[in-house]
């Protein structure tokens, strides 16, 4: 969805991962990251790996100094956070130019990842975890 901010042209796209969310919206910039109001590198704890899945559909597209990314992320750890911002820059991508869509889609990041933690069930420990077992 496209959105006028401040009278500029602001892109937004929504990213789950596990129980993270995150709310990107993508702005025309120097291609900094912001997440929940701090610096990406100083939120994602100075990950290396956590900062280059979050601007990797940027890469992708070769766009890295382009667009700023200001994310609102909450639920879940710094990975599936990491992961909920890849998913929201890659749709709001799609937003600015749909021809966008076929490389982010060959690379996977137009995939929301469905694994998510299995119920526990009654009976057992945890969701497979069962109490020991005795003959007698």
């Amino acid at each position: 969805m496209q959105a006028i901010d401040q009278g500029r042209v602001v892109y937004l796209g929504t990213g789950r991962r596990k129980s993270a969310v995150a709310r990107v919206r993508l702005v025309p910039g120097s291609g900094q990251l912001t997440i929940n109001g701090k610096p990406g590198d100083l939120y994602l704890q100075f990950n290396a790996e956590y900062l280059s899945v979050a601007k990797a559909p940027l890469e992708t597209l070769g766009l890295e100094g382009e667009y700023d990314i200001l994310v609102n992320a909450h639920g879940g750890g710094l990975t599936g956070q990491a992961d909920a911002v890849r998913l929201g820059v890659a749709r709001a991508l799609c937003q600015l130019d749909p021809d966008n869509r076929k490389p982010l889609k060959i690379e996977g990041y137009l995939t929301r990842d469905p694994r998510a933690k299995e119920r526990k069930k009654y009976g057992l420990r945890k969701a497979r975890k069962a109490p020991q077992f005795s003959k007698r």
